[in-house]
C-alpha cells in the first residue's frame, strides 16, 4: 500500500473518543501541554501519512516534508529530529519545539525457549500492555494489543481477568510494532524479520476503531512498515456492525474468535454472543468476504477439554463453515492461574480436525508458542489499573457505541 485511508474528520470510538485528522483538535484531545497552536505537542506516531501531511500543513510546511520524517521514523527508526540529516536545521528546530516522536516505554523483555519474544510496554504512568513476536522459518508474526485490558469477559482468556481501563491511542498501537522492529533490526522492503502483524493481543480491536484503522494504515503504508493487506490481521470477538464498518475502510485479513458451534455454548464462553449470535456474526463475515474474490475469513476455535471438543461439535462447526469462504484455526487452550478449563488432548484435537478436513473445511492446529513466558494465545495480561470503575463504564458505553456504528 502506498496510500493511507481516507477517513472522515471525526470517527467515534467505542469509548466516546474522537479520531481527528485535525492536528490541533487531536492534540487537545490527547491533553498534552505546549506546542502547536497552544493545543498540545502531538506525538507523530499518532498519525498515518495523510494525518502527518495535514499536521505539517498546519505548521506551514510542504507535505513532502511529512513523508521525509515518516521514512526516518519507520524505515530508520529514528526519533531524534537532529539526526534527520536531509531536513534543514530550521525545520528540525521547529519540529523539536512543536511535535514529538515517543514510542511506548519498554519495561520488560523476555525470550522463550522457542525464540518467541514478549515485551511489557508502558503506555502511561500506570498501565502497561504486552506484545509478542513469534519467529518462524518463513515469516515473523507480531501480536499487538489495542486496549489496556478487555471488557468482553471471555471465559478462557487471561486478559479479561484484569478488567478494562482504556483504549490505546494509535501511537501506542503502532508504537508496539516500532519497538519490535527496532529490537529485531527489521528494515521494511529490505531486511524483513517482521512480516505479519495480528491485532490479537489485549483488547477488542473493533471497540477502538479509529485508532486501530490509523495504526493499520501505517502498517500497510510503503513509508511505514510496508505490509501487504493480507499480512495484517484483525481479530474480533464478533461485533457484527463493526465488521461491516471495517469493510468500508479496510482490506485487511479478518479473524473471528468463534470457539463454539452453537449459540448456547458460545454465549457461555463468549458473553458477547448474547448480543450478536452466531448467525448475525456469520452474515457480517460473509459480507466482508464478498467484497473481493478469494477472500476467506479465519475462525479461531479454542479447544477446551469436555466442553467444545466432541465429534458433534465438529459436525455442527462444519455446517457453519459451509456458509462462507472460511478456514478454521484450532487453538490448544493455554492455562493461566485460576482458569477453570483444561486443554483437549492431542488425540481429541486431531480427531476434531479430521472431521472438518473430511468435510473439505480447511483446518489447521495452531502450535503453542511462548507458553514458558506466558506469551501464548489467551495468556497476555500486562498491567491494568483502576479496572473496577472503568469496567462499569465500558459496559455502559458498549451498546451505545456499537449501535452508533450500525
Amino acid at each position: 500500500m502506498t496510500e493511507s485511508f481516507a477517513q472522515p474528520a471525526r470517527i467515534e470510538s467505542a469509548q466516546g473518543h474522537v479520531h481527528d485528522h485535525d492536528p490541533v483538535a487531536r492534540a487537545r484531545r490527547l491533553g498534552l501541554s505546549g506546542g502547536i497552536a497552544g493545543g498540545g505537542m502531538p506525538n507523530l506516531f499518532d498519525y498515518d501519512r495523510q494525518g502527518l501531511r495535514d499536521l505539517f500543513a498546519q505548521l506551514g510546511e510542504k507535505p513532502y516534508r511529512a513523508e521525509q520524517v515518516m521514512k526516518w521514523m519507520y524505515h530508520r527508526r529514528v526519533t531524534d529530529f537532529d539526526a534527520m540529516t536531509d531536513i534543514g536545521k530550521a525545520l528540525r528546530d521547529k519540529l523539536s519545539s512543536e511535535v514529538r516522536i515517543v514510542p511506548p516505554n519498554t519495561l520488560l523483555e523476555k525470550q522463550a525457549g522457542d525464540g518467541t519474544y514478549k515485551w511489557l510496554l508502558g503506555v502511561d504512568g500506570k498501565n502497561a500492555v504486552e506484545s509478542v513476536f513469534i519467529p518462524e522459518t518463513s515469516r515473523g508474526t507480531l501480536c499487538v494489543s489495542t486496549q489496556v485490558g478487555c471488557g468482553l469477559n471471555c471465559q478462557f482468556c487471561s486478559t479479561t481477568t484484569q478488567g478494562f481501563n482504556r483504549n490505546l491511542d494509535a501511537a501506542e498501537i503502532i508504537g508496539q510494532v516500532w519497538v519490535a522492529a527496532k529490537h529485531l533490526g527489521n528494515v521494511p522492503h529490505h531486511q524483513r524479520k517482521l512480516t505479519n502483524v495480528v491485532l490479537m493481543g489485549m483488547g477488542e480491536p473493533l471497540l477502538n476503531f479509529g485508532n486501530v484503522v490509523t495504526a493499520m494504515s501505517v502498517m500497510r503504508d510503503d513509508l511505514g512498515f510496508g505490509l501487504a493487506n493480507k499480512r495484517v490481521t484483525l481479530s474480533t470477538s464478533g461485533l457484527a456492525p463493526m465488521i461491516d464498518k471495517l469493510a468500508s475502510v479496510s482490506d485487511v485479513s479478518l479473524s473471528v474468535s468463534l470457539h463454539a458451534p452453537n449459540d448456547e455454548l458460545r454465549t457461555e464462553l463468549v458473553p458477547l454472543n448474547k448480543k450478536y449470535p452466531i448467525d448475525t456474526v456469520l452474515a457480517a463475515c460473509a459480507r466482508y468476504a464478498a467484497r473481493r474474490p478469494r477472500t476467506t475469513v479465519t475462525f479461531g476455535y479454542i479447544m477446551l477439554k469436555g466442553v467444545n471438543d466432541k465429534p458433534e461439535h465438529a459436525r455442527q462447526l462444519v455446517k457453519l463453515m459451509r456458509r462462507l469462504p472460511a478456514k478454521v484455526n484450532l487453538i490448544p487452550f493455554n492455562p493461566f492461574p485460576g482458569a477453570r478449563f483444561e486443554c483437549s488432548d492431542e488425540t481429541t484435537i486431531r480427531a476434531f480436525q479430521k472431521i472438518l478436513l473430511d468435510a473439505n473445511v480447511l483446518t489447521m492446529v495452531r502450535r503453542t508458542r511462548g507458553d514458558d513466558i506466558d506469551a501464548a494465545c489467551g495468556q497476555l495480561k500486562g498491567q491494568v489499573v483502576d479496572r473496577t470503575r472503568r469496567q462499569a463504564e465500558f459496559r455502559r458505553t458498549l451498546a451505545k457505541d456499537v449501535a452508533h456504528a450500525a
